[in-house]
């Protein structure tokens, strides 16, 4: 069976064939894949079999498409609670467990009520249990430091962090443009679920 367009992203890579973010990756809907086509702005790098077509024209989809001019990436990555959780890989700052986001909360070190910014320097990511635990308290009066000193990571650092996570989605064609500077053993040892 024919998969439907919808089910046909482009993996979009920069000029110099990386993946504009790794987390989340950077997918574009074919609509806006192809429209880069027709406007001259990427090549096409791999295709799906699936085509589209109109009454003259015909065309495969692209899974693969490089910007024709290099984008610089921000070096300040924005303040948000996804960013932090990334910072942190998705690890409690006091216990050191891995959750999945929707169990994970942020804390404040230096309590709010008790002076403490919302900060990238202030702010850990934490487990419900150890949040609680630790409450409106300083980290010395509970005896709970987080295990990295929060800062503000570059944005080089979110997207190494977040080539840790990959999505559930990978299409074959894109293996070569997301790990492609991974060592080859690990590489060989790491299997991805494809499509």
């Amino acid at each position: 069976m024919t998969p439907p367009p919808e089910s046909c992203p482009a993996l979009v890579l920069n000029a110099d064939f990386r993946p504009l973010s790794y987390f989340p990756l950077s997918l574009w809907p074919w609509q806006e894949a192809v429209k880069a086509v027709f406007l001259d702005r990427v090549n096409i790098i791999a295709e799906y079999d699936r085509a589209v077509r109109s009454p003259s024209f015909e065309m495969k989809l692209p899974s693969v498409i490089s910007l024709k001019e290099f984008v610089s990436a921000s070096r300040r990555p924005a303040f948000t609670r996804f960013n932090v959780f990334l910072r942190d890989r998705f690890s409690c700052q006091y216990c050191d467990d891995r959750f999945p986001t929707h169990e994970l909360t942020f804390d404040h070190v230096i309590p709010r009520s008790r002076g403490g910014k919302t900060t990238w320097e202030n702010v850990v990511t934490a487990c419900s249990c150890c949040n609680l635990r630790k409450g409106n308290k300083m980290p010395r009066q509970c005896g709970m430091t987080p295990l990295t000193e929060p800062c503000q990571p570059t944005t080089y650092q979110l997207q190494e962090n977040g080539r840790s996570f990959p999505p559930n989605f990978l299409h074959e064609s894109w293996m070569d443009f997301c790990y492609w500077d991974i060592p080859l053993e690990e590489q060989s040892q790491t299997t991805w679920p494809r499509r």
